[in-house]
């Protein structure tokens, strides 16, 4: 049975990347000045930026509609048996939502998955599915190893500021962070598909710290990990942040590096850093 996977944008996969893959994306949308973009294809986050800058009001955010999806899943079909589609967490977004309305279309034919993540950690589940499917092994399999993963990898993120989370109601546990001290960095996580706060540091060099510290933890003992890096408009604290996960003594591999697309800066600001891993 061939298996195409679908995904959408707010996986940030890099362009060339998923083309290269032949993996498809169906992109969410930016609503920024009175108008609509398509996250990765019709604005950049550095746009989105500049124009809350330029005292534009707050960008929104919306999931892809069932017809997306349909248009999709369509043109995966004529190629494959099977469509599986890879989405960001459902306590994010109506996303996963859209795509199992588009399913009912296709009887048997797609299956959807919530990563009950958002970035690279839905684009990392994607890749270790197209290996997997690569390989040969059946869409069951696959499906028990992101269940796996979904349910045992690290994550750990910062921002430069709040006000992007709590302005697009994604802020959950990280609520009771608002309001701290000038300086103070948060850390945050996904847990359950929900953003929520792990811990908070003074200052960008002890956040990082904090950062590895609890990968370490999280790490030992694992004989192999992947990890997946993603910033917004400054790339030097993720650079810095690799640098430490490196020097960790963790059987770390570099698996991509990667910018946050417009949708998911729309909801953390610029100068958020941070990764994703799993083990093998």
């Amino acid at each position: 049975m061939k298996v195409a996977l679908v995904t959408d944008s707010t996986a940030d996969l890099p362009k060339p990347l998923r083309e290269r893959l032949g993996i498809r994306v169906v992109p969410l949308y930016v609503h920024l000045g009175g108008r609509v973009y398509r996250d990765w294809e019709e604005i950049t986050p550095e746009e989105v930026f500049q124009k809350v800058r330029e005292g534009t009001a707050f960008p929104t955010t919306s999931q892809p509609s069932p017809e997306d999806f349909m248009k999709a899943y369509g043109e995966a079909l004529q190629e494959a048996d099977h469509v599986l589609s890879v989405h960001i967490s459902s306590k994010l977004s109506g996303t996963v939502q859209s795509a199992e309305l588009a399913a009912q279309e296709f009887p048997g034919r797609v299956t959807v998955f919530d990563s009950q993540a958002a970035s690279l950690g839905i684009g990392m589940m994607v890749l270790r599915a197209h290996e997997l499917l690569a390989q040969g092994q059946a869409l069951s399999e696959v499906l028990e190893e992101l269940k796996r993963i979904r349910q045992d990898h690290f994550v750990r993120f910062s921002v430069a500021t709040l006000e992007f989370l709590r302005r697009g109601g994604r802020i959950g546990g990280a609520q009771a962070l608002l309001g701290t001290l000038l300086g103070i960095k948060p850390i945050l996580t996904l847990k359950e598909g929900r953003v929520e706060a792990v811990g908070r540091a003074r200052g960008e060099r002890k956040a990082r710290e904090e950062i590895v510290k609890d990968f370490r933890a999280w790490g030992e003992g694992r004989k192999r990990i992947r990890a997946f890096f993603l910033y917004s408009a400054e790339e030097q604290a993720v650079r810095e942040l690799k640098a430490m996960v490196f020097a960790s003594g963790l059987p770390v591999e570099e698996a991509l590096v990667s910018e946050l697309g417009a949708v998911i800066a729309s909801h953390t600001g610029p100068g958020t850093y941070g990764f994703y891993a799993y083990s093998l």
